[in-house]
């Protein structure tokens, strides 16, 4: 990228309307590409799109397992459309509600025509249209980074289709939200218009990405070199301030509404920001990522076990692109995804941090552009378009038999291992046992008005459509004992509960939780679906007097 415009003649342009050049692998300075004017862009990246939904949208609802968190925040975007405020209970500042408000205006209208269907499975086919939105904004980016067409269809390529991406591209996370206002913020940034009401866009979609899922806010440094490489000199101090001072004022509407409702700071009856903020930075952590036998070391085997090839080597991608800024063309043009993926991976590498699952999320694009990218200065490497005089033909034609080498080993690594991923993700039927226990809790329980049943989230949604009372008939298993709205309600603890859904979450977490815990030591199994630690079963409290 360079910093000044080409000599013009003629009346004068303002600075900032003036499409600034880009300078690709090769060296070579060239117009900035735009999309919508360029048929072989167009084509490529409705290719590649409709490539990339199929594989995701197939077998969607069935794989990967419904996860708690999915059904926590289609439960909140739920009571969002009921009117019911923000959470299906007291909200208590666990994450900005921005995220599932905005679920619940993508679920709305599906809501509407089949209220039945606002269940987890069925909703995932939503994430269809972020996960295509952010695509697209990949091959954009990567197009007004300098790539070339076909580095830039690599990096949407890897994006979209690594078996990493498949499956949790298709969770209802609101990572993947957030990451889709990261990458809109960053293609704003580098437009090649160079206009300031980009950047004040920039500052815009970067705000509301943060409000969607608040870890985004670490990345704000690269977008801001993004910005700053590709403002010009003479309005960038304008762009810059206009890029802050837009994702600072949105931002500050977060805790804004926390002090209208009088719930900034701790009080007596009433949740607070300033809680939620402590939770997040005090929980307990999942040991260093490199640790054999922590936490985190599962996480990160996790996503090694569906590609190896998307974190590894982007993340080496990254490395190599920073340590090369200096005198690599590549490595100053990627300057922004390289330096979000360091970020994202010195965090991951706190020696007691907490990393969830879904963290990787955050970093696929990225991880995606920067492994495109040296890519590309490989290739451009070995070929060198450039022929010396004194260079012989037959030199020519080894150094592109040597990229076509290269390139088919690198198609033999990784076709059969993603293969073997995608080929998983749409065959597999994974969530057989919930929609089981959801059936057999719908058919089989004479009142279920009249019944209070613990379940995780995954499964909440199911049960209020079935007709059990939503919040204080069906019950979030952690609010039976951490909820005062819900534990009030239940003066004989863990009696008062009739059913206990056990899924593995609910098993695993029941440990920390008296009232779940005691009511599945008190309680006998009367249905079981799926084996090993993979199960779901339906069991029934035990009282004193005998079975409730």
């Amino acid at each position: 990228m360079t910093s000044t415009l080409p000599a013009v003649t003629g009346p004068k342009v303002p600075a900032q309307r003036r499409p600034v050049p880009t300078t690709g692998p090769a060296g070579r300075t060239r117009p900035p590409s735009r999309l919508r004017s360029s048929r072989s862009d167009l084509l490529l990246c409705g290719v590649l799109l409709v490539a990339i939904l199929v594989v995701q949208g197939w077998n969607i609802a069935d794989y990967p397992t419904l996860s708690d968190d999915e059904g926590t925040y289609l439960a909140q975007a739920w009571a969002v459309q009921e009117g019911r405020g923000l959470a299906h209970y007291t909200y208590w500042y666990d994450h900005p509600p921005l995220g599932w408000i905005q679920l619940a205006v993508l679920t709305w209208i599906p809501a509407m025509i089949s209220p039945e269907s606002m269940t987890v499975g069925t909703m995932r086919g939503v994430m269809l249209l972020i996960s295509g939105i952010s695509a697209v904004l990949v091959y954009v980016l990567g197009r007004r980074l300098a790539l070339p067409r076909w580095a830039a269809g690599l990096g949407m390529v890897i994006f979209g289709l690594s078996p990493l991406s498949v499956v949790l591209q298709r969770e209802i996370f609101l990572d993947n939200l957030a990451v889709m206002w990261t990458l809109l913020a960053f293609t704003l940034a580098a437009s090649p218009s160079r206009h300031l009401w980009h950047h004040f866009g920039a500052g815009i979609a970067a705000a509301v990405g943060v409000l969607t899922k608040e870890t985004m806010l670490v990345v704000l440094p690269a977008l801001f070199v993004t910005a700053w490489r590709h403002s010009h000199k003479d309005t960038r101090k304008f762009a810059l301030t206009g890029a802050v001072t837009a994702c600072a004022l949105i931002g500050f509407s977060y805790p804004l509404f926390a002090l209208l409702k009088g719930e900034l700071f701790p009080g007596s009856g009433h949740v607070s920001l300033w809680d939620g903020v402590a939770y997040q930075m005090t929980r307990p952590g999942s040991g260093f990522v490199l640790d054999e036998g922590s936490g985190s070391w599962g996480v990160l085997q996790s996503w090694l076990y569906y590609d190896r090839i998307l974190p590894l080597g982007g993340l080496a991608g990254a490395l190599l692109l920073i340590a090369t800024w200096r005198w690599s063309v590549t490595a100053r043009a990627l300057a922004g995804p390289a330096l979000t993926v360091a970020i994202l991976a010195a965090l991951a590498l706190r020696p007691d941090g907490y990393l969830p699952a879904m963290y990787i999320i955050q970093a696929l694009p990225f991880l995606a552009l920067v492994l495109a990218g040296g890519t590309a200065s490989v290739a451009h490497a070995v070929l060198r378009r450039r022929r010396s005089a004194t260079e012989s033909r037959p030199l020519t034609w080894a150094r592109y038999t040597l990229a076509g080498v290269l390139a088919l080993a690198a198609t033999a690594y990784v076709v059969p291992r993603w293969y073997d991923g995608a080929r998983t993700a749409v065959t597999t039927e994974a969530n057989a046992p919930y929609e089981a226990a959801s059936t057999w809790m719908a058919t089989e329980v004479a009142d279920p008005a009249g019944t209070r049943v613990l379940v995780d989230d995954a499964m909440w949604l199911d049960l209020v459509h079935a007709g059990y009372r939503p919040g204080l008939g069906v019950i979030w298993f952690y609010k039976a004992d951490l909820d005062p709205a819900v534990t009030d309600t239940m003066p004989n603890g863990w009696r008062d509960i009739d059913y206990v859904v056990a899924s593995p979450t609910v098993r695993r977490d029941a440990k920390d939780l008296p009232n779940v815990r005691q009511a599945i030591e008190h309680s006998k199994p009367v249905a079981v679906f799926g084996t090993g630690e993979d199960r779901i079963e339906i069991r029934q409290v035990e009282t004193a007097g005998g079975t409730r």
